[in-house]
């Protein structure tokens, strides 16, 4: 049973891509001669290579696969052989691969073709090539889907990232509860940044990023919070139960050395002499097994600080779980994060709906190649309560969750108060529960509910559909990734590639291609993103073995 599922993964991934090919350069052998079908010749080669590497990147899939049993997959029932030990670091990074860069293939088809659509060249053909395209890249990315399902590994992934969420909110509780609190060295961190509670929230995940790096009990100060002039601990649980003052020992400045008992830190953003273990860095001593059940590490690390911290007190829930109680809140549900006010303009660029609701257009198709789907659910947040509008009478045949009174407390005149807090608070939950986000990435809220989305499920990096920017936490250090194969530049635009550069990158363009700086010749320009990797930072953290550990 389990070898013949393989081989219907295997035809039908095999026979899609035959297709897709024929599809894309037919077209094109009848006319040869027209200076149209030149363009196009040109335009399409690219694609053809690329469709030429994900046939054998496919091919790499299904041999690591053979490989990872241990023994030749014909006639043999495999599935005894992946209760133990779960998959291997590189058949899991090969399998996000095959799927991300299909993701790749169809940004610079759709780039691409719809350049000549837009051109009013030949547009009839080539919507119906492109919409052919979309079609077979929503049934690769389904038989992909399928791939963690039926390749054995599914209870592991799921029961090792327990296992490994556990141990590290052991270390942090640990860490925050020290037997001897006045003999502890701390770390202080002043919740006064003049920014939103997303920026808020990031700045507590830097701060006891910090505290365990150096092995020091995070003290937080909160009095005159702008959501709670009481603080912090009168809407969360404290982040430490026996800890909380720093007597009257002598407080330091960052930067201090080894021995300053006290230290209180800057915001990131003004930090000097910056430490290699912030975000992107995760712990080397975990970085073996969290790669194996998730595809971006770094977030998962930083949703792991966010699941410690953010622990709303009965109170609080309760108002957010009879509001939630209200909405029919179910899955299925695509969650899209639409911010506007303060961010347009200055931070961000304007995005208009149907910029969000094209991915859960696609989300939904793809949905149904695999399953019934019995509604379009989508749960909208917004700090415009008029989007919520729009929505609903643009696309009445999507079912739209959301509160108009929770988006008019997000407003900026009305931001800063309890009520708002807990809107934000239940749109920051229910984001995270959705199986996929839309959002922008500029945006703190974005991050924060994609980095909740990492705490609450295995692997959600896949979950996530952001506008602009790719993730980020602000004031991390550089965010690099790494050639894994050459690339020779097509036009002045394009960076030469070789194997193993490392690539310092400013952003992905979503159209096959992002920018950034070759760190081996100092150059500015694009690269293709399906050639390069990203380059996961370790840094040797403490490994607190004084608190309790799993099996």
């Amino acid at each position: 049973m389990y070898l013949s599922k393989w081989k219907r993964v295997t035809v039908v991934l095999l026979l899609v891509w035959i297709i897709v090919t024929y599809l894309v350069i037919s077209p094109l052998r009848c006319e040869g001669g027209t200076e149209e079908a030149a363009d196009f010749q040109e335009r399409l080669k690219t694609v053809s290579q690329q469709l030429e590497s994900l046939k054998q990147q496919h091919s790499n899939l299904i041999s690591q696969i053979r490989k990872s049993s241990g023994v030749n997959l014909n006639g043999i029932d495999t599935s005894a052989f992946h209760t133990v030990g779960g998959p291997s670091e590189e058949y899991e990074s090969l399998r996000r691969r095959v799927y991300s860069n299909t993701k790749e293939l169809w940004y610079f088809v759709n780039h691409e073709l719809s350049k000549l659509v837009n051109d009013d060249v030949q547009t009839d053909k080539i919507k119906s090539i492109l919409d052919q395209v979309a079609d077979r890249k929503r049934s690769l990315l389904s038989d992909q889907e399928k791939l963690p399902e039926l390749d054995g590994y599914h209870e592991w992934r799921v029961t090792e990232a327990a296992n490994v969420s556990d141990l590290v909110q052991r270390r942090l509780k640990y860490l925050q509860n020290p037997s001897d609190c006045k003999d502890a060295r701390k770390v202080i961190c002043n919740l006064n940044k003049g920014c939103g509670f997303g920026c808020q929230l990031h700045h507590i995940v830097y701060c006891l990023i910090f505290a365990y790096a150096t092995e020091r009990t995070l003290i937080l100060n909160s009095k005159g919070w702008r959501y709670n002039n009481k603080g912090w601990e009168y809407v969360f649980h404290p982040i430490s139960d026996t800890c909380v003052s720093v007597y009257d020992d002598k407080v330091v400045q960052w930067p201090a050395s080894y021995d300053a008992k006290v230290v209180s830190l800057p915001f990131i953003d003004s930090i000097s002499q910056k430490p290699k273990f912030l975000p992107l860095a995760i712990p080397s001593d975990l970085a073996h097994r969290i790669v194996r059940f998730n595809g971006d590490p770094a977030s998962w690390w930083i949703g792991q600080m966010l699941k410690y911290v953010l622990k709303p007190k009965e109170e609080t829930q309760k108002a957010i779980n009879e509001t939630i109680a209200k909405l029919n809140f179910k899955n299925p549900i695509v969650g899209v994060h639409v911010r506007r006010t303060d961010k347009v303009g200055t931070e961000a660029a304007f995005h208009h709906l149907h910029e969000y609701m094209q991915h859960v257009q696609h989300y939904y198709e793809q949905l149904q190649l695999s399953r019934e789907v019995d509604a379009r659910r989508v749960y909208l947040a917004t700090d415009d309560a008029a989007v919520l509008e729009e929505a609903r009478k643009k696309y009445p045949t999507y079912t739209i969750l959301g509160d108009a009174g929770v988006a008019q407390t997000a407003a900026t005149h009305r931001r800063y108060s309890p009520q708002s807090l807990r809107g934000l608070l239940r749109d920051l939950h229910l984001l995270s529960r959705c199986d996929l986000l839309v959002a922008t990435f500029s945006s703190q809220v974005g991050r924060v509910a994609y980095e909740m989305m990492q705490a609450n499920r295995p692997d959600a990096s896949q979950d996530a559909v952001s506008l602009d920017d790719i993730y980020y936490f602000g004031g991390q250090n550089a965010h690099d990734r790494r050639a894994v194969m050459p690339h020779t530049a097509l036009d002045h635009h394009q960076l030469d590639l070789q194997m193993g550069d490392l690539i310092g990158i400013a952003g992905n363009h979503w159209n096959g291609f992002g920018r950034g700086t070759n760190k081996r010749t100092n150059l500015n320009g694009l690269v293709p993103w399906y050639k390069t990797a990203d380059h996961l930072v370790l840094y040797p953290f403490p490994e607190y073995r004084h608190a309790s550990t799993d099996s």
